[in-house]
């Protein structure tokens, strides 16, 4: 747990949201930082910790999806994309790219509220829940190895893995649930806190982003493998 104000950074280039995000979340204990673009972004970030952003992706200048791009992934802050409404492709882009949640504009506030402390729970997993299906505290993904305990993957030759918080929860759901098959709904109501939309496709991305990550050959995966017409299973053979 943290022991101070969790601190949000709005990026968003209409004065009058960044307004209402922080009179709103400030109310509600959180300490709130803005920016107005892309630089003023990153001089916020250069200046000392901030444990989630809510970026506009449709900003003049730098975009969000190109600010984005650039975080990931050596800077795993959680990010929370804002789309316009019914833009669905740079919410799936936005997922692609390592985004941890999308909400659509105009801002339902409480739904906001909602999804960042829902990412921030995902960061402040405890160790006393890292524990894979037979009690392990690890789990082999292919050339790599989950540390449930410590929320970091490694590669056979010691070298860290980036993920997101997103990915991250995604594999512990799986190493907990070793050789079952789960469907869309049970992996993103474990791993996202919120219940699936059948016109959601945010699991399938991560889980194409992941086997780009882990997967010898993406395109034919064996450690994480499609069940047509049920959702996926994890069922590595050691």
């Amino acid at each position: 747990m943290r022991d101070q104000a969790t601190k949000i950074l709005v990026c968003d280039d209409e004065i009058d949201v960044r307004e209402m995000l922080a009179e709103y979340l400030t109310k509600r204990g959180f300490h709130v930082l803005s920016a107005a673009n892309a630089e003023e972004l990153r001089a916020t970030l250069g200046k000392g910790r901030v444990d989630l952003i809510v970026l506009d992706i449709n900003m003049p200048g730098e975009d969000g999806l190109s600010v984005l791009r650039s975080l990931r992934p050596d800077n795993p802050v959680p990010v929370i994309m804002l789309t316009a409404a019914g833009d669905v492709v740079d919410r799936i882009i936005g997922l692609e790219m390592g985004a941890d949640d999308y909400l659509g504009k105009p801002v339902d506030l409480r739904e906001l509220e909602a999804r960042l402390k829902a990412v921030l729970r995902r960061q402040d997993t405890p160790q006393t829940q890292g524990q894979s299906s037979d009690g392990a505290t690890t789990a082999r993904f292919g050339a790599f190895t989950l540390d449930l305990e410590a929320a970091k993957m490694v590669s056979d030759a010691g070298e860290e893995l980036a993920l997101t918080a997103m990915e991250f929860n995604l594999l512990k759901v799986f190493a907990r649930n070793k050789g079952r098959v789960l469907n869309r709904d049970q992996i993103l109501e474990q791993a996202h806190d919120r219940s699936w939309d059948p016109f959601d496709r945010s699991i399938d991305i991560r889980i194409s982003r992941l086997r780009r990550k882990i997967e010898r050959n993406p395109e034919k995966p064996t450690i994480i493998r499609t069940v047509r017409g049920i959702g996926y299973v994890y069922d590595p053979e050691d």
